[in-house]
């Protein structure tokens, strides 16, 4: 299962890959998967990473990590994953605008100061 998750690029990693199986982020046909687990034609898997949540079906096997490309030809996400991740992609959007403005310049920090009276 790490072989595979690497192979098809979910994670940079096999080792961060098998922490993911162990932490319970990847399931393999609605049960927790091992990261020594065989992956076959046809599983459905659900992998949650930093990119988001992704429920793919798998089409090839692979135990060679190559292009994207390559990567991409692996697996299948369904329509109702691809909607899910898509939506949360967009909240997660909205909820950074919403109030984050990022660290204050100088000039920022020098307007503050002045303000409260300090110089």
């Amino acid at each position: 299962m790490d072989k595979w998750l690497w192979a098809a690029r979910f994670f940079k990693t096999r080792t961060l890959a098998a922490k993911a199986c162990e932490m319970g982020r990847v399931e393999a046909n609605g049960m927790r998967a091992k990261p020594a687990r065989d992956v076959r034609v046809g599983d459905l898997l659900r992998v949650k990473n930093d990119g988001g949540e992704w429920e793919v079906e798998v089409l090839g096997l692979s135990e060679m990590r190559g292009p994207a490309a390559v990567a991409q030809g692996l697996y299948r996400e369904t329509e109702a994953g691809k909607e899910r991740r898509l939506k949360a992609v967009e909240e997660r959007k909205a909820m950074a605008g919403a109030g984050e403005y990022g660290r204050p310049t100088k000039r920022d920090r020098r307007e503050r100061e002045r303000f409260r009276g300090r110089e």
